[in-house]
């Protein structure tokens, strides 16, 4: 029976939670004791699921959590052991190893989340609209599911969640499925701080296309028939709704909180009358499931296994190397791991065959990708029938249709979502953001959503991507600040992602399909900066020269490897640049040559990570010196980098950079009085050689 079901959930997420306390209070030992207490109703909303319907829970969820493993009939979970093995950080602990307690499991359909104040709700939206796109693709999940996700009051306030709630009901109304729950569990507190009386109910209510439950947690048999309904009517007519479940919570927001500095012995005592496992055992005692004797008894039983469990966890390993931790990571080596052999030197190949732009290359690469696998999705905001803000995109929506090249909202976190929840679903998403700047919007989606997946999940979970985003300065005349931002040091610290930024059309295409490539085999994230200035730059030196221009080329390029142009014995400068820094360095290069009898080798790196230092070193070492021409900004720039890497690696040379001054970048021709300049290589450099 069901309510046997829930009572047990519920009572041992609420003896986990106690254990928990016990363990750090009583032993010194366990870690994240923020718990359930209170939110137990939330076991009954996993009984109106399918085990098999995906979930995306807050980490109030062990009542869910524990009452999906009790009625998945063909999983063996011990779901008790896993989450003492989570509070405590052990490495056996299935699902995140020991590196965070987290409610998930591969075999439940619960994707893990790391930080649920509202960052996990665009992976939601996006993965519910995914069964929608790219139809001839199978999916991870059957077509008919309803994604389910469960956050808090506080996390309501959030604009990450009013955004994700308006793409939903805006994709709705648009006429997409979105077979998706949302679950906000009200407990009339966020943090320390109050949600005003009816503020959750209020705010939800009209929403267009948007149906809204309310339950009461203390009630079972109305969270039961609330949910049910809303479930049932979610997965016939795909359109999206929100439980609101009104929960308490015991134990204050986590174990250090002293809930007696900010809630009064009244508030504290009505909370107690709303126990939801009380109205559980009650329901259960009128129905004949459990007496109220017998539910004690079992009760302080269960108790008593569950803390001798904790000391039978207690053994199990713990991670205890770095190397140990890292494993999930596709990190430096594992992203060279397939390589031999440096990319031979030499310059951009001569003309021939029909030579393309940098923007025609990568058109060229999203047409062929699009054409050859059924699974790869395009958008982003004008990419559709528009074909981009810059023409990149242009043609591909009309060979492919609606659901593989399309519009996006005017939303970045909407759009990273999207690519969150498809690569989940068996999709490969290249989404694109049409600025550097409107990155920032949404950056935590790649750090704290994106990169994550695989590190908490020991690579169980995976959402492959390749963001496209048109960058860096060099507009002439266009935009100031928002459409020249030339500064990229939130993505440069983000652990296990790939950026490829390439600048010549030449290593454009290669490059793009070594992250296609990448992205699908491993499930890597992948970012490609692509330099707006060069999008269809042709000449390098003189009008008509083509020197911009390059044959197209599907070869994958080697990832984190670098490209020299030039290099000869007579060499006494090394450059080391990328993207738009290539172009200005390759000019500066002939001018050194044919004005001051200066030779210099430029080396292009193209990856920014896994960053080709080995290839630097070796042509560093070729000459002595290194100048570095970096058109991110001083301080934090990509050079920072590239003169620490030198460093330690034991280069004994003399290093110099160039690099866009700590500004913002202006409007019009003012922009040229803080970027890095053709004039600035050939200083720096005459200087250095001089040396």
């Amino acid at each position: 029976m069901l309510v046997a079901i829930w009572l047990e959930a519920q009572v041992t997420s609420r003896l986990l939670d106690h254990t928990a306390r016990w363990l750090r209070r009583a032993h010194g030992i366990g870690y994240y004791t923020i718990g359930s207490a209170g939110h137990e109703s939330n076991a009954i909303v996993a009984s109106t699921l399918r085990t098999s319907d995906p979930a995306l829970l807050h980490y109030r969820s062990g009542g869910f959590f524990i009452a999906r493993a009790l009625l998945a009939q063909n999983v063996r979970t011990d779901a008790t052991r896993d989450i003492l093995r989570g509070l405590l950080a052990k490495a056996t602990e299935p699902i995140a190893g020991g590196r965070h307690k987290v409610f998930g499991s591969h075999e439940l359909s619960i994707i893990p989340q790391t930080s649920t104040i509202a960052s996990h709700l665009p992976r939601a939206v996006g993965l519910a609209l995914s069964f929608g796109l790219a139809p001839s693709a199978p999916t991870s999940w059957p077509e008919d599911s309803v994604v389910v996700c469960s956050f808090g009051d506080g996390s309501l306030n959030h604009s990450t969640a009013q955004g994700a709630i308006n793409w939903a009901c805006h994709a709705r109304r648009s006429g997409a499925r979105v077979p998706l729950l949302f679950v906000c569990e009200d407990n009339g507190l966020g943090l320390s701080v109050p949600t005003p009386d009816r503020w959750v109910g209020d705010s939800l209510s009209g929403r267009p296309e948007l149906t809204v439950a309310h339950a009461d947690g203390d009630n079972p048999t109305d969270v039961w028939r609330a949910s049910t309904a809303l479930v049932d009517n979610i997965r016939a007519t795909g359109q999206p709704g929100v439980l609101h479940l009104s929960t308490v919570r015991f134990l204050g927001h986590a174990g250090t909180d002293v809930e007696s500095a900010y809630r009064s012995p009244t508030e504290l005592a009505a909370d107690v009358t709303r126990d939801p496992i009380l109205a559980t055992a009650r329901l259960a005692a009128q129905l004949g499931v459990s007496s109220p004797a017998e539910t004690i008894d079992w009760y302080l039983d269960l108790r008593a296994s569950i803390r001798d469990l904790a000391f039978d966890v207690l053994d199990e390993p713990e991670l205890i190397t770095a190397a140990d931790i890292m494993t999930p990571l596709v990190d430096d080596a594992v992203a060279r791991s397939a390589l031999s052999g440096r990319t031979p030197a030499g310059d951009v190949p001569a003309a021939g065959e029909e030579r393309l732009t940098v923007a025609q290359t990568i058109n060229r690469v999203l047409g062929d990708e699009l054409a050859a696998s059924d699974d790869a999705l395009v958008f982003g905001e004008d990419v559709g029938r528009k074909g981009g803000a810059y023409g990149v995109t242009r043609g591909l929506h009309k060979r492919f249709g609606e659901n593989r090249v399309f519009d996006t909202l005017l939303d970045e976190q909407s759009i990273l979502g999207l690519a969150l929840g498809a690569g989940l679903n068996g999709r490969l998403p290249i989404p694109e953001i049409q600025y550097l700047a409107y990155l920032h919007n949404a950056e935590d989606q790649l750090r704290g959503e994106a990169a994550t997946l695989a590190f908490f999940s020991k690579r169980q979970f995976l959402n492959p991507m390749v963001v496209r985003v048109a960058g860096y300065g060099y507009q002439k005349g266009f935009g100031g600040h928002f459409h020249n931002d030339n500064s990229i040091a939130v993505l440069r610290d983000i652990p296990g992602i790939v950026i490829a930024s390439p600048g010549h059309p030449a290593d454009a295409g290669p490059m793009l399909n070594a992250c296609l490539a990448h992205a699908r085999t491993t499930g890597a994230v992948c970012v490609f900066l692509e330099p707006i200035a060069r999008y269809h730059t042709t000449d390098l030196h003189e009008v008509d020269d083509n020197g911009w221009t390059a044959p197209f080329d599907a070869t994958p390029a080697p990832l984190g490897r670098a490209r020299t142009h030039g290099g000869s014995a007579h060499d006494v400068v090394t450059i080391v640049t990328w993207a738009n820094g290539l172009f200005l360095s390759l000019r500066a290069q002939r001018r050194l040559a044919t004005q001051h009898g200066i030779s210099v080798r430029v080396v292009d790196m193209r990856w920014i990570a896994p960053m080709p230092i080995d290839d630097v070193l070796i042509e560093a070492n070729a000459t002595g010196r290194v100048l570095i021409v970096d058109e991110t900004r001083a301080q934090g720039g990509v050079a920072e980098g590239v003169i620490a890497d030198l460093v330690d690696a034991k280069f004994d040379g003399m290093m110099q950079r160039v690099a866009a001054r700590n500004s913002f970048v202006p409007l019009g021709a003012a922009a040229e009085l803080v970027l890095v300049s053709e004039d600035d290589i050939m200083t720096a450099a005459i200087e250095l050689a001089e040396r």
